[in-house]
């Protein structure tokens, strides 16, 4: 009997069009979460936060955008890409953690779900197709492609699209340092169930893990950090150094476990998607992930990076760098059949997981 098969048909993205740089927050007062403002430069604030980041510039989406607004338009894409019908979609599994966030607004609106919203914008009519939202921090589209390979596995599903659509352009404090690492943006996908694929396409393995004892407050929600702030509004918030430290630790272990249980040596993947929050912890991933297996030697050109222009965008980082090197837009970075890659992310919760995909 052909062995069945997780792939990815379709690819789509929406980076939005309004850019904001480091030199606009040159500016910028920022304060400590002691509500205490900070004494050096914002100028050398923020040439130290490029120097650890490698942030030059971000994207925000217009005032009359929502998420489900991007994530409709990358699905569209996705769907053209992939050149299937949507009344053939059997699941929308749309990955974020705000839902829509109205431009000078405060409350969060997930009712109805955002994947119903995008149901709905592509005037689906077929009630079967199933649309739900997943709430798992940055890594949640990964988690979306999980399920969906999961249920197609099941012989639940056939075809799905999944979406990882944020505008953490609307829930970050500007007076924290922080909130120059987020952007907005939005990437989808379409994952098929195909029977007897020749040259072993799809999903391979997947590994994830939470921790939630002390890691549960490392990504919070809380008050602005200038005086005299309203504390019912509230903002996210990131111990950042904590973070990085337990990201550092467990990422690469799980990254390890995904290869193992896919029966991949390291040295056979072509290219890894990390999630785009700071380059230098996307580094260190990189080479704890080698050192495990004792080499020092790391191949060039095999972690493509797109935080530099279009900084961290959440759930939508993964899939939008996908869609890049897919279409070929970013420079020493191709994709061949049969070529086998790494999925891999962290965030809230704190969640960590991968996906060992072959091409």
């Amino acid at each position: 009997m052909p062995q069945l098969r997780t792939v990815i048909t379709g690819t789509g993205s929406y980076i939005p069009p309004h850019i904001k740089t480091n030199k606009d927050f040159a500016e910028q007062d920022f304060y400590g979460e002691d509500h205490q403002k900070i004494a050096a430069p914002s100028a050398e604030i923020v040439e130290k936060f490029k120097d650890i980041t490698g942030i030059e510039e971000r994207r925000y989406v217009g005032n009359e955008f929502k998420s489900s607004d991007m994530g409709l338009i990358a699905a569209k894409h996705a769907i053209d890409d992939a050149g299937v019908d949507p009344e053939t979609i059997d699941q929308i599994i749309v990955a974020h953690n705000f839902g829509n966030v109205l431009k000078n607004t405060i409350q969060s609106d997930s009712v109805p779900s955002l994947a119903s919203h995008i149901k709905s914008g592509l005037g689906i009519r077929n009630p079967n197709c199933v649309a739900y939202d997943v709430l798992f921090g940055c890594p949640g589209w990964i988690l979306g492609v999980t399920q969906a390979d999961a249920f197609i596995k099941a012989g639940l599903a056939k075809r799905c699209l999944v979406i990882g659509t944020e505008t953490l352009s609307r829930v970050i404090d500007h007076f924290d340092r922080d909130s120059m690492i987020f952007s907005d943006g939005a990437g989808a996908t379409i994952i098929e169930g195909v029977e007897g694929d020749e040259q072993g396409r799809g999903i391979m393995a997947a590994s994830m893990q939470s921790h939630c004892v002390d890691e549960v407050n490392y990504i919070t929600m809380g008050q602005s950090y200038v005086p005299g702030a309203d504390p019912s509004v509230r903002y996210i918030k990131m111990k950042g150094r904590k973070v990085y430290e337990y990201a550092i630790k467990n990422v690469p272990l799980a990254m390890k476990a995904c290869l193992e249980k896919a029966g991949v040596d390291i040295t056979e993947v072509k290219k890894f998607f990390l999630h785009q929050a700071n380059e230098k912890m996307d580094e260190g991933f990189i080479k704890a992930l080698f050192k495990l297996y004792g080499i020092k030697e790391i191949p060039k050109n095999i972690m493509p990076m797109s935080i530099h222009k279009l900084g961290n965008s959440s759930v939508a980082t993964i899939p939008t760098l996908y869609d890049l090197v897919s279409r070929g837009e970013l420079d020493e970075h191709h994709l061949q059949p049969g070529d086998i890659v790494l999925f891999a992310s962290v965030g809230a919760g704190m969640n960590i997981n991968a996906i060992c995909y072959r091409v």
